[in-house]
């Protein structure tokens, strides 16, 4: 693969800032991004900003390691090895980077109205998204499904966690809770319900039938997605939680 074209040899419409402002920054390849934020390449008859971020892309995902998994949690040091990038170039990506991390991370306040799968993920992200081990939480709502407040219950390993239903409905009584989400993380990244999950649900939703307090939804989130088993299976068709 070659990468020494120059950003000024590509077509206007084609250059990553142009399609960023034309198409939006979700329409743009990981290495368009970075080369955005690099601004410049090695100089000249070398490698070009476009270039140098499918460079920098390529030397992370050696031993076939996922790139952005890698950068997530990069140190400066580990991105200045990689030739063509020096402290201003790092530093510029490591500040978009905690930029992203913080407005992703950042929780709903109190009293927020959750009305979607995609709000709870958002209150829930910061104590499960990416996280290495898997974990349980809840988030807490009143009659109006406003936010109380979030509670990550048990902490596992790095591919099980054990949620007893008998904590989680304590936990969520105590909040003075009426309703709740529940919530757990995948360190693998997929959102895919294992037998378990589906089993726990179950549980849940017919101790939530006894209590009078509805399961209004289980999420799986990791690696940056989110699934909302209510959305994805038939379980409260089975077990109505009257909410």
């Amino acid at each position: 693969m070659t990468y020494s074209l120059r950003i000024a040899d590509i077509p206007t419409n084609e250059r990553p800032r142009e399609r960023l402002l034309s198409q939006g920054a979700k329409n743009l390849a990981t290495a368009e991004l970075i080369a955005i934020l690099l601004g410049t390449g090695q100089g000249k008859g070398k490698l070009s900003a476009l270039g140098l971020g499918q460079y920098l892309l390529q030397e992370l995902g050696k031993d076939s390691r996922d790139p952005m998994a890698v950068l997530r949690d990069i140190a400066p040091q580990e991105l200045m090895d990689i030739h063509g990038v020096g402290p201003a170039k790092a530093t510029t990506i490591l500040a978009a980077l905690e930029l992203g991390k913080r407005a992703f991370f950042s929780k709903p306040s109190e009293r927020t109205e959750i009305d979607s799968p995609a709000a709870a993920a958002a209150a829930l992200s910061h104590d499960l998204m990416w996280q290495r081990q898997e974990r349980f939480a809840i988030l807490m709502l009143d009659a109006k499904n406003q936010l109380l407040g979030t509670k990550v219950i048990t902490i596992g390993t790095a591919t099980e966690t054990l949620a007893n239903p008998r904590d989680i409905f304590r936990e969520v009584l105590r909040q003075g809770a009426t309703r709740t989400i529940v919530a757990h993380n995948h360190p693998t990244g997929s959102v895919e319900p294992s037998d378990e999950d589906i089993a726990l649900t179950q549980q849940l939703l017919q101790g939530g039938q006894f209590l009078c307090l509805p399961i209004l939804d289980h999420l799986i989130l990791g690696d940056g997605n989110h699934r909302s088993l209510r959305m994805t299976t038939g379980l409260w068709n089975e077990y109505p939680q009257g909410d």
